[in-house]
């Protein structure tokens, strides 16, 4: 769930955001329909230069019993550590991975590689893929290949890829993107951005190397249900747990 102004947000290609709830009333809803785990990212807390939503994440872990991440705005081990204490399972760090990487190190020797999730924002430039930085804003020089293996090298436990080039447009994964960073690191990868129906879930998972997928506007706007998601991907024999 993409967070602004304490809201849900969905948007196409990180641009022109619409309101979509309650984050907290939408991760009970999604806890109840059989969630594995849940993701609010503060979209506009780097580009408006403050910290992630500490209220936020007390309520959503007073709520809700499955795991959740939370991230946008994370320079600091002491924000780490707040969000963590607030209630959080894991963080996700995304633009200051790319400017200060070396808190990725520290991060995964103070709290454990489990707790730090790498939020990846790239877009294609040719043959290759460029990271984006503040919410896919601010285009970077860095290759997101090479991003991913220095993460790895970093102590990263988990990566989240956002393809910006498929967000929101409900076009299926980027297969190619996840295919090429599934094969540099041995990391579980969080697929996002793109789902529009079931078997975009069903190829994401027997086309490359996602130990996950993640979807936001299809579920927003009610169009599959998580329950029948699990069930039509188990009936296709993805190991998933109902």
């Amino acid at each position: 769930m993409d967070i602004a102004d304490g809201r849900v947000k969905k948007g196409i290609n990180f641009e022109n955001l619409r309101d979509a709830g309650d984050p907290v009333e939408l991760g009970k809803i999604y806890s109840e329909q059989g969630a594995d785990e849940l993701v609010f990212l503060d979209v506009m807390a780097t580009v408006e230069e403050r910290g992630a939503l500490l209220e936020l994440v007390s309520r959503v872990a007073k709520e809700i019993n499955i795991p959740f991440a939370v991230g946008g705005g994370v320079k600091t081990i002491d924000d780490i550590r707040s969000l963590l204490n607030a209630g959080a399972d894991k963080v996700s760090i995304g633009s200051a991975a790319v400017t200060k990487p070396d808190l990725v190190s520290v991060a995964s020797q103070e709290f454990g590689a489990q707790c730090i999730v790498i939020s990846v924002d790239p877009k294609r430039e040719g043959d290759s893929w460029k990271i984006y930085i503040k919410g896919g804003r601010e285009k970077t020089c860095v290759d997101a290949i090479k991003f991913c293996k220095d993460m790895e090298r970093r102590g990263a436990g988990e990566l989240l890829v956002n393809s910006l080039d498929r967000d929101g447009t409900k076009q299926g994964y980027d297969i190619e993107l996840l295919k090429a960073i599934s094969h540099a690191v041995n990391l579980p990868i969080i697929a996002s951005s793109g789902a529009g129906r079931k078997e975009d879930f069903l190829e994401v998972f027997l086309e490359t190397g996602a130990s996950a997928a993640l979807a936001a506007g299809l579920f927003h706007d009610k169009k599959i249900g998580i329950f029948d998601l699990k069930k039509y991907l188990k009936d296709n024999n993805i190991n998933i747990r109902i």
